[in-house]
This record gives structure tokens, C-alpha cells and sequence, in this order.
């Protein structure tokens, strides 16, 4: 696998396969219930999973064992802060699915979970190429 298109395309498409399960298949009700209470361990264990879950997608393409304990952990980070600040902001302003404010608040925490796998996939092929 040295064609970088095909690095890229592939990478992407796991982290995005991989963030469909971690954040919508493996999250439990007790996931989504304290991961707005900083430091809960509800919302480590779900960071803890996605980290988990983007270390075999950085393997199958070339990434060495230290840039994968880098890069999860640094998506850890990201995704925990993410994810409580989205809590935090429905919390404050009592947002509920009712409310346009709701989707957006969900619409731009994906936006950014996403955006931080292109962030993962650039780290990855400017290592590699």
C-alpha cells in the first residue's frame, strides 16, 4: 500500500466506519448520560473505546506503534473535550430534540469528530510520504 490516494481513501473511510460503531453501535445509555460530568467514567470509557478503535485502522495502514499511541491518545483528548462540551451546551441551554439548536449542537460535534480524522489521516500519510 504506497499509493497515498489509496492510504488516504482507505484510512478515512475506517476511522469513518469506525466512529459509526464506537459512537453510535458500542455507546450505552450510561455512555450518553455522564459523559457531560467531567471526569465521569462513563465518558472516559466511551473516548477510551474510539481511541482503541482508530489503533487497528492506523495499523493496516503503516502507521508505527508509537504514532498510534500518539495519535490515540491525542484523539482520546479530543473526543472526550468534544463530546463533554456538546453535553455541557445542550445542559445550559435545555436543548431537547425538539429544538433546531439540538441537531446543530449534535451536526457540529460530528462535524468536528470527523474533522479530526482528516486531521489523523494527514498525520498518517505525512509520516508515510
Amino acid at each position: 500500500m504506497t499509493d497515498p490516494i489509496f492510504v488516504a481513501l482507505g484510512a478515512i473511510t475506517l476511522l469513518l466506519v469506525k466512529h459509526f460503531v464506537c459512537d453510535f453501535v458500542l455507546q450505552t445509555v450510561r455512555h450518553v448520560q455522564f459523559k457531560g460530568i467531567y471526569g465521569h467514567p462513563a465518558g472516559i470509557e466511551h473516548s477510551a473505546i474510539h481511541a482503541i478503535g482508530t489503533a487497528p485502522c492506523l495499523w493496516l495502514f503503516g502507521a508505527t506503534p508509537l504514532m498510534i499511541v500518539a495519535i490515540a491518545a491525542a484523539e482520546f483528548v479530543v473526543h472526550y473535550h468534544v463530546d463533554w462540551l456538546k453535553e455541557q451546551i445542550g445542559h445550559r441551554t435545555g436543548w431537547t430534540a425538539a429544538d433546531k439548536g439540538f441537531w446543530i449542537a449534535i451536526g457540529a460535534d460530528q462535524l468536528v469528530h470527523n474533522l479530526t480524522y482528516v486531521g489523523i489521516v494527514a498525520v498518517l500519510l505525512r509520516s508515510r510520504f
